[in-house]
């Protein structure tokens, strides 16, 4: 009788371990970027790529005008730019994202890892697209404070992106800022945010 308890026991637990397994670190969201910054020299993107600037996030979005694709650059401390891409960005079709955008930048806290702090984030706000069903074309952007908190433009919510994205706000239910992998070589070198 004991073993028959514990062989039901056993595969029951292992399921309960499963189904209660945290959430995913990593979006599903898809993103695909890669960006070189020693041909750029772009001076807003290289403030969210330096390591000795930690808390300091930058915007990127993509824009089309008389056929030619430009990457906007957008720091959290207000300072802006705009690069036309190459040839080669241009036909690697960017995908910043659910709807044109994410932001990077070195957290302050939970340095440690494989990319010592850096994160990528989606520029949307993941409790409004999920309490909406919008994956489609949403609106839900989140807006950046020189203090490293994103704040959703929609509801109010309030991100710390130098701490992984956390929720400070919300609901029972509610989650953090969707995080892509993101890797630098340096403010002037290379910059890759992706879907893992």
């Amino acid at each position: 009788m004991r073993k028959t308890a514990l062989l039901i026991f056993y595969p029951l637990a292992l399921l309960c371990l499963l189904a209660c397994a945290a959430e995913p670190e990593y979006s599903s969201w898809y993103c695909r970027f890669s960006y070189n910054n020693q041909i750029h020299n772009d001076a807003t993107l290289a403030t969210a790529l330096d390591g000795a600037s930690r808390g300091v996030f930058c915007l990127i979005t993509e824009s089309t005008r008389a056929g030619v694709k430009y990457l906007h650059f957008q720091n959290s401390d207000g300072l802006t730019s705009q690069k036309p891409e190459s040839a080669e960005e241009s036909q690697a079709n960017f995908v910043l994202g659910l709807n044109n955008g994410i932001i990077v930048g070195f957290q302050t806290l939970n340095t440690d890892g494989m990319n010592g702090g850096f994160v990528g984030y989606d520029v949307q706000c993941p409790n409004c697209v999920r309490r909406e069903n919008n994956t489609i074309s949403p609106n839900y952007r989140v807006t950046m404070a020189g203090t490293g908190i994103a704040t959703c433009s929609k509801c109010g919510r309030k991100y710390d992106m130098n701490n992984g994205g956390i929720l400070l706000n919300g609901e029972e239910g509610d989650t953090g800022l969707e995080k892509y992998v993101a890797a630098t070589t340096g403010p002037f070198g290379l910059v890759s945010v992706f879907r893992r």
